[in-house]
C-alpha cells in the first residue's frame, strides 16, 4: 500500500489505468426452469424460453434480502482475494431494492469492517432503478481520479432482488449481487472520457407502492425507452470518441465485445440489431463500402430512427443482418442472465463477468469491451473498457479471469425448484417481506457455504443475519494483499486452498443487526 507521502506526490496527475481489479458474483442457490413456468402458467411453449430468451430464473426465499446478498458478495470478494478491510477507502452500493427508507445498505456492510477498525469509508447508497450500480461505479472512478483519493481501493457493490406479481412480467425476474474492486494499474481499464449519457423523465417502470416489492411496468413503453436511450447514448459516445481520438464516426466494429443491461436476453439481441441499424443510417455509402454488411436493409434508407421502435419488419431485418455480430460480440455475455434472470443493478456487470468467464485469456488481451447501462425513469450510459496486454500466469488479468472460471459450475450446482413450489414461495415472500417480529421460515440447507441469511426481524424492524459455515469453500489467493496492492510481482500460479474452520474477519455464527 502506498504511503501518504506518495499519494500527495501523485495528486498532480491522474493515476494510471484506473479500472476493475477484482470481481465477485453471487446469485441465489435455487432456480425455477422457464419451461416449467410455461407449463404452469398455461402459455404457449417457447414464450419464455424463445420469446424472452430465458432458460432459468434464480430467486430468493424469505431467508435472503438485499442486505444479506451484499454481505455475502463483499465478504466473498475480500476472502478470495485475501484482502484486509483496511485496504478499502470508498464503498458505494447501487441498488433499487429498498427495505428501509432511511438506513443505507452500506451502513449494514460496515459491520464487516468493524474488526479492522476501518470506519474511514466514503460513499453510501445510490438509487435510480437498474442504473444505481453504474452511478456508484462512476462515482468511484471519479474519487480515485480526484484530490480526495488516499491511495486505497474503491469497492462498488451492486445488488437487487427482482420480483414481479403473477402475470407476464414474472418470468423476467431474478436476483443477485456483484462486487467490483476499483483501483489503478487495473487489468480492465476504463477509457477516460469515452462515456455517453442520456437522462429523461418517463414512467416506464417504477415502484410507487412502498409496501410492495412489485413494480408498476408499462412494458411497451419500457422497451421503447430502452432502445431510445441506446440510440442516444451510442451517438453521444460516438461523438465524444470521434472528437477525442478519431477522425471518422465509429461503428459496432469499434468494440470487440458488447455488453448490455439485460432485462431479458432477447432484448439484448434486439439491441445489437439496433446498433447495426444506427450504423446503417449513419453510413453515407453502405453499399459502396461493403455490399453484404447491411444486407436486407437498403429499403429502409432515410427512415426516421425514432419512428422504428415497434416496426417488426425493420427489427426482423436488422436481427438477421446482425446475427454474426451478436454471436461474436455479445452472446457470451448472456451466461448469467440466461440462467439467473434480471439482477437489476448487477445485470450489466454480470454480463461483463460472463464474457471474462467464457473467453480465453488470449482472446481477451487488448480487447475493447463496450457497455450499455439502463435504468428506468430514466438514466442510461454507454462507456468502454480496454483489457490490459499482460495475460501472463499470475498477472492481474490472469487472476481476475481465474476467479470467475467457476461460474458455470456454480450455475450447474444450484437446486431446481418446481413452478408450483416457486409460486408458493413467492406468495409467502409477498405476505411476509415487510413484517416485523418475524422469523424467516425458508430452508438454509441449499444455501451455498459462506452465504449470509436473514435470521430474525425484531419488533422494531431491526434485522439480524447469520452466515452459513464455510465447508469445502475454495479460496483463490491473488497478489493483492496489504503489502503489495500496487506493485509486488505475483506468484506464477494462483493456489487453491480449502478453508474449513475459519474465516478472515468474521465468525461463522456472528449476528449482524
Amino acid at each position: 500500500m502506498a504511503n501518504n507521502t506518495t499519494m500527495l506526490n501523485r495528486k498532480s496527475h491522474w493515476p494510471n489505468d484506473v479500472g476493475i481489479i477484482a470481481m465477485e458474483v453471487y446469485f441465489p442457490a435455487q432456480y425455477v426452469d422457464q419451461r416449467d413456468l410455461e407449463v404452469s402458467d398455461g402459455v404457449s411453449t417457447g414464450k419464455y424460453t424463445i420469446g424472452l430468451g430465458q432458460s432459468k430464473m434464480g430467486f430468493c426465499t424469505d431467508r435472503e434480502d438485499i442486505n444479506s446478498l451484499c454481505l455475502t458478495v463483499v465478504q466473498r470478494l475480500m476472502e478470495r482475494n485475501q484482502l484486509s478491510y483496511n485496504t478499502i477507502g470508498r464503498l458505494e452500493v447501487g441498488t433499487e431494492t429498498i427495505i428501509d427508507k432511511s438506513k443505507s445498505v452500506k451502513t449494514v456492510l460496515m459491520q464487516l469492517f468493524k474488526k479492522s477498525g476501518n470506519s474511514d469509508l466514503e460513499g453510501v447508497d445510490t438509487l435510480n432503478a437498474c442504473f444505481g450500480g453504474t452511478s456508484a461505479l462512476f462515482n468511484s472512478i471519479n474519487w480515485i481520479e480526484s484530490s480526495s483519493w488516499d491511495g486505497r481501493y474503491a469497492m462498488v457493490v451492486t445488488g437487487d432482488i427482482a420480483v414481479y406479481a403473477k402475470g407476464n412480467a414474472r418470468p423476467t425476474g431474478g436476483g443477485g449481487a456483484l462486487a467490483m474492486l476499483i483501483g489503478e494499474n487495473a487489468p480492465l481499464i476504463f477509457e477516460r472520457g469515452h462515456r455517453g449519457i442520456h437522462m429523461e423523465h418517463v414512467y416506464d417502470f417504477f415502484k410507487p407502492n412502498l409496501e410492495s416489492e412489485y413494480p408498476v411496468v408499462d412494458g411497451k413503453l419500457s422497451v421503447q425507452c430502452y432502445l431510445g436511450a441506446l440510440d442516444k447514448c451510442y451517438k453521444c459516445y460516438s461523438d465524444k470518441v470521434k472528437k477525442s481520438c478519431l477522425k471518422e464516426a465509429i461503428s459496432l466494429d469499434h468494440f470487440d465485445f458488447m455488453c448490455f443491461h439485460t432485462p431479458y436476453c432477447k432484448l439484448v439481441q434486439k439491441s445489437v440489431a439496433r446498433l447495426i441499424f444506427n450504423d446503417f443510417l449513419q453510413d453515407l455509402n453502405p453499399d459502396t463500402n461493403d455490399g453484404s454488411r447491411y444486407a436486407g436493409l437498403s429499403e429502409y434508407r432515410g427512415v426516421n430512427l425514432e419512428d422504428t421502435f415497434h416496426n417488426k419488419d425493420i427489427e426482423k431485418a436488422c436481427m438477421k443482418c446482425s446475427k454474426e455480430q451478436f454471436e461474436t460480440k455479445t452472446k457470451s455475455s448472456l451466461l448469467i442472465a440466461n440462467n439467473v434472470g434480471n439482477m437489476y443493478t448487477p445485470s450489466l456487470y454480470g454480463g461483463l463477468a460472463s464474457v471474462l468467464a467464457s473467453t480465453s485469456l488470449a482472446d481477451l488481451v487488448n480487447k475493447r469491451i463496450g457497455l450499455f447501462s439502463y435504468g428506468s425513469g430514466l438514466a442510461a450510459a454507454m462507456f468502454s473498457i480496454k483489457v490490459t496486454s499482460d495475460a501472463s500466469d499470475g498477472s492481474k488479468l490472469y487472476t481476475l479471469k481465474t476467479s470467475l472460471d467457476d461460474l458455470q459450475d456454480r450455475l450447474n450446482n444450484r437446486t431446481c425448484v418446481s413452478a408450483e413450489e416457486f409460486t408458493t414461495l413467492m406468495d409467502h415472500r409477498e405476505r411476509t417481506h415487510h413484517l416485523c417480529n418475524y422469523t424467516p421460515e425458508g430452508s438454509i440447507n441449499d444455501l451455498c457455504p459462506g452465504t449470509y441469511y436473514l435470521s430474525q426481524v425484531d419488533h422494531m424492524h431491526r434485522r439480524q443475519y447469520q452466515r452459513k459455515p464455510l465447508v469445502d469453500f475454495e479460496q483463490i489467493p491473488s497478489p493483492l494483499n496489504d503489502e503489495a496492492i500496487l506493485a509486488s510481482p505475483p506468484a506464477k500460479k494462483p493456489v487453491r486452498n480449502h478453508i474449513k474452520n475459519a474465516m478472515l474477519e468474521t465468525d461463522n455464527q456472528i449476528a449482524i443487526k
